[in-house]
């Protein structure tokens, strides 16, 4: 196995930008890939004008680099290329002669209208993978319209879903249906790397958003196919177990959940209240479900005679599933937290002396651990390095061509 990673030695061809396509890029190249990003110039990546907030220098101040950038384009080297141009055209074509992936989520069809589709390459580079992500896939009467995630949410279901049961359809709180596709993306182009392994040969990847967001609607969706109802907005309560949810305490909120019967009964010890065993209402999960309201009511006033942290430890110890309610601050201060080191620090041109502190990948191998090379680039940071190196050019030839826009 070659150092830097389980996918050392593979080159990506990065023409992703927002999240969708760049978090599948930054998993690939955590996991080794050499990615070479390319930019608009000029402007670059979408996100880089997706602020405030900005990464800090050492003195706290505002670096003018984008902080959501930064969140999903670490492990790349940026190569600023104007694709709209035969020249810009022609420096892909050579540079992804040398790929082994290529990753794109442009409309569909716009890349073909630049030479740079997969029917336009896969003759010439046979064992290319190509993995393209769009809203809707390449297919069906949808697939010409852009992809935005809290639209693919509105129809993928999960606003439906999401909120309480009296109050507006809501979105999850962070990007997630760009991060899931993001994530499908990854796993499908890490098995097209295998098949070639195999066979030599390179194949065609279609993610579409809505589609990854239908797949990971997961129980309640399952809910649904098995009943043919819709599966009502319940808050923060689960829809299969009770109690499993939200509850008040003395001096705030935690997390109760209780995820079968034995634990229900270790609860009920706890809080000694066994009779409510006795109860047909609360002996069993499906009729706690079905009796949702009652048990919740009933247990109200159970929890909120205790402040949160005597909950904690005593539902702990009785190995009953809670937690407290962080905000961001507590979360990335927590001991389990801090122990994964789940921030890691990257020296970073813009914010140095100091370093950038970014999310870590949660992605533990034994064998061959992620690594982290590269910060989350300046724009064209490396155009002169990567053309260089890959294709052989010139200081001289990378600044002509910058100086006539095609870098």
């Amino acid at each position: 196995m070659a150092e830097g990673g389980p996918l050392a030695g593979l080159r990506v061809f990065d023409l992703t930008r927002v999240l969708a396509g760049p978090y599948c890029t930054q998993m690939l190249g955590d996991l080794g890939a050499e990615i070479v990003k390319i930019e608009r110039p000029g402007s670059g990546d979408d996100t880089r004008g997706f602020a405030p907030p900005y990464l800090p220098d050492a003195d706290g101040a505002e670096t003018g680099e984008s902080a959501y950038f930064a969140g999903a384009n670490r492990n790349k080297r940026s190569l600023t290329l104007d694709i709209a141009t035969p020249e810009g055209q022609a420096i892909a074509s050579r540079l992804i002669a040398q790929s082994d992936i290529l990753v794109e989520n442009f409309k569909v069809g716009t890349l073909a209208k630049y030479g740079l589709g997969y029917d336009d390459l896969k003759s010439d580079f046979p064992g290319l993978i190509y993995c393209s992500v769009t809203g809707f896939g390449q297919t069906g009467p949808y697939a010409a319209r852009p992809g935005y995630d809290s639209l693919i949410q509105a129809m993928g279901g999960i606003m439906s879903l999401t909120g309480e049961p009296d109050g507006a359809p809501m979105k999850v709180g962070v990007p997630i249906a760009d991060l899931m596709a993001g994530m499908f993306a990854a796993v499908a182009t890490l098995a097209a790397v295998r098949h070639r392994e195999v066979t030599g040969e390179g194949q065609y990847i279609d993610i579409g958003m809505l589609d990854t967001h239908v797949a990971w609607l997961a129980n309640q969706g399952m809910n649904y196919l098995a009943t043919g109802e819709e599966p009502a907005r319940l808050g923060n309560e689960h829809p299969n177990l009770v109690p499993y949810q939200v509850f008040p305490t003395e001096d705030g909120h935690i997390v109760l959940s209780v995820g079968n019967d034995a634990a229900f009964a270790r609860f009920c010890a706890l809080v000694e209240r066994e009779d409510l065993l006795e109860d047909d209402r609360f002996a069993r999960n499906a009729a706690r479900v079905r009796n949702r309201a009652f048990v919740t009511e009933t247990l109200t006033p159970i929890l909120q005679a205790r402040p949160s942290a005597w909950w904690l430890e005593k539902l702990e110890a009785a190995g009953i599933g809670c937690g407290p309610i962080n905000g961001l601050r507590d979360t990335f201060a927590d001991p389990q937290v801090l122990a994964r080191e789940m921030v890691v620090e990257m020296a970073h041109p813009a914010t140095a002396p100091a370093p950038a502190r970014l999310i870590a990948s949660p992605m533990r191998l034994s064998k061959t651990p992620v690594g982290y090379r590269h910060p989350p680039p300046m724009l064209g940071e490396h155009t002169e390095a990567v053309l260089g190196e890959l294709l052989g050019m010139a200081p001289g030839e990378v600044a002509a061509l910058r100086a006539r826009g095609i870098l």
